[in-house]
């Protein structure tokens, strides 16, 4: 199978990316930094030689950059598992974050997923077959403090990926929402965590993996996990 991943090179698209690698699957990455993304290549192709690793280095919030990452993509061959992981957190409240917050949450949360998906999906429909994955959040379900725009885009995004389930059901491509909660990613890098009280990454990889191991006739609409002790 063809996967492809945004936001690869670290935190949760690099563990799922080591779960289809494992499995011996042709994995198409992004991520915005070369060095991380090149090294994740490396070290891919290294530890599970089966499988065939390419990467492209991508900004995710730039819609040229997204239609030029499609278009390889494309060249390599018509995916069957897209997953939009690539995205951003900054803390904040509406009433006083910084000016360009919004804008800066939507492309990077919104419309990375909804440029790229578009660009790949008349072939995928012409397939009959795929499955995307879109990287919501707990932020896509309930309102919290400090959430401001961060949980807006994610909102949008849980939003973006219900309205493309619907569509695509007569194509027989899947659509599943991963809404994770806590999660020992880069995100929450400067702050302390108890590590019993936040989510491995490979935790969101593993329940990603497994839900495209289901038969055509089911899907996994909404995958939701939170650290066994509740939210942060």
């Amino acid at each position: 199978m063809i996967v492809v991943i945004t936001g690869a090179s670290k935190g949760i698209g690099k563990a799922i990316a080591e779960q289809f690698a494992a499995a011996g699957h042709q994995l198409l990455l992004c991520s915005r930094g070369e060095k991380s993304l090149y090294d994740t290549v490396a070290d891919l192709q290294t530890r599970f030689p089966e499988c065939t690793v390419k990467g492209r280095v991508c900004d995710m919030s730039n819609k040229a950059d997204v239609q030029s990452f499609a278009s390889w993509c494309l060249q390599q061959g018509t995916p069957d598992i897209l997953v939009n992981n690539a995205g951003q957190f900054v803390p904040g409240s509406i009433h006083n974050e910084a000016d360009g917050i919004l804008e800066q949450m939507i492309e990077v949360n919104l419309y990375s997923a909804y440029y790229l998906t578009r660009a790949l999906l008349p072939n995928m429909i012409n397939a009959k077959s795929g499955h995307i994955f879109n990287i919501c959040s707990i932020a896509s379900l309930n309102a919290y403090a400090n959430g401001g725009s961060y949980s807006i885009s994610k909102f949008a995004l849980l939003g973006f990926s219900k309205n493309l389930r619907e569509e695509l059901k007569p194509h027989g491509i899947k659509v599943t929402a991963v809404c994770p909660g806590a999660t020992l990613s880069s995100s929450w890098d400067g702050f302390e965590i108890d590590p019993r009280r936040i989510m491995e990454t490979n935790d969101v990889a593993k329940m990603v993996f497994a839900a495209t191991s289901l038969s055509p006739m089911a899907v996994v609409e909404d995958i939701i996990l939170r650290p066994q002790l509740g939210d942060l």
